[in-house]
């Protein structure tokens, strides 16, 4: 083998363990928790391991679709809420309908601000 072909290899080896690890290392960690009930429904979208800036999420059931407004990460973390309950609402929950949730289950998805899915995600919603 040539010293010029061994040197590419080792670079290439390198290069790829690099790229590995930082792939890891930023790997968006997306919790989505929903519940339903005969008067009220709610559900949270929260990011982790997020790059720094602003986001805003998507809370979707059946045909129903809600999403918030552009909050900035706190250290790599975001979170939202969604619910039909006023006070939650004042208290900066974005608004859905008490019927939002459709056969128990929803989907919460994370855009960056220049609207981008970052991440999405689908579970079964706790039935109270």
């Amino acid at each position: 083998m040539s010293k010029t072909f061994t040197r590419t290899l080792a670079l290439l080896g390198a290069l790829s363990t690099l790229s590995l690890a930082a792939f890891d290392a930023s790997a968006v960690e997306l919790r989505v928790k929903c519940e339903t009930r005969s008067d009220r429904s709610r559900g949270s979208v929260d990011g982790r391991n997020l790059a720094a800036g602003s986001y805003s999420a998507v809370f979707s059931s059946g045909g129903n679709r809600a999403q918030s407004p552009l909050e900035h990460t706190v250290g790599d973390e975001v979170e939202f809420d969604f619910d039909s309950n006023k006070r939650d609402i004042r208290q900066g929950a974005t608004p859905i309908a008490k019927n939002f949730i459709v056969n128990d289950q929803a989907t919460g998805a994370l855009y960056n601000q220049a609207g981008h899915l970052v991440a999405s995600k689908t579970v079964i919603c706790r039935r109270q």
